[in-house]
């Protein structure tokens, strides 16, 4: 988490950092990446238990408590949801790189990803929260998140990927697009489940909270 106020703040030092550093995928994953996303989403889930989320059905506003059980479900749902977009995204932004004739590993593509969206997570933690307009709440902070995120790959995206320097905000470019995509596709399936719009996905989260013993 300090490390994500630091690239919001620093940006500068804070990916030259990370740029000289040698730390493999895993580590990144592990260290930084796994504890940011399961943070964030203990955030929502305590919200979601405690506080609940405000539903709009039938222009009849209503608030909705989740069991922990469900709570527990859809977070582990939603980490892996965000955990495979961070993976996608490195991949598509490796690919990227090699159009803009650019010779890169998959570790300088991951680092850059799960560095560069962790303003994302960080501004998750505010989902924690209810709302009497949920939609612009979850919109509002996957914006702000993802605003943030633009910035700080600017900076991160030539120091890490090193693509030749015509070639770099080309490559900047396209992978902030990528991440407004692919983040904002998630954000949707995410806070349309809260929203209630996705009965189907709501009964099996349901079913398999009941099979839980808590």
């Amino acid at each position: 988490m300090i490390k994500a106020f630091l690239l919001i703040f620093e940006p500068v030092h804070s990916w030259d950092v990370v740029a000289r550093s040698q730390r493999s995928l895993a580590f990144v994953f592990v260290t930084f990446l796994l504890p940011m996303v399961v943070l964030s989403s203990a955030a929502e889930g305590f919200g979601l238990v405690y506080w609940g989320k405000f539903r709009v059905n039938a222009e009849i506003q209503s608030l909705r408590k989740f069991t922990p059980a469900e709570a527990v479900v859809y977070e582990v749902m939603q980490a892996m949801l965000y955990i495979l977009v961070v993976f996608v995204a490195a991949r598509i932004l490796k690919s990227l790189g090699e159009t803009f004739h650019g010779r890169h590993t998959h570790t300088q593509a991951f680092k850059t990803i799960a560095y560069g969206l962790s303003p994302l997570f960080v501004l998750r933690l505010f989902d924690a929260f209810p709302s009497v307009a949920p939609w612009m709440s979850w919109w509002a902070t996957w914006s702000v998140g993802v605003v943030l995120c633009m910035a700080v790959l600017y900076q991160g995206v030539p120091r890490v990927m090193m693509p030749d320097l015509p070639h770099a905000f080309g490559l900047y470019l396209m992978n902030s697009l990528l991440v407004v995509l692919i983040t904002g596709l998630a954000r949707g399936v995410t806070g349309g489940y809260l929203a209630g719009k996705f009965k189907p996905v709501e009964h099996l989260i349901s079913s398999i909270a009941e099979r839980l013993p808590f």
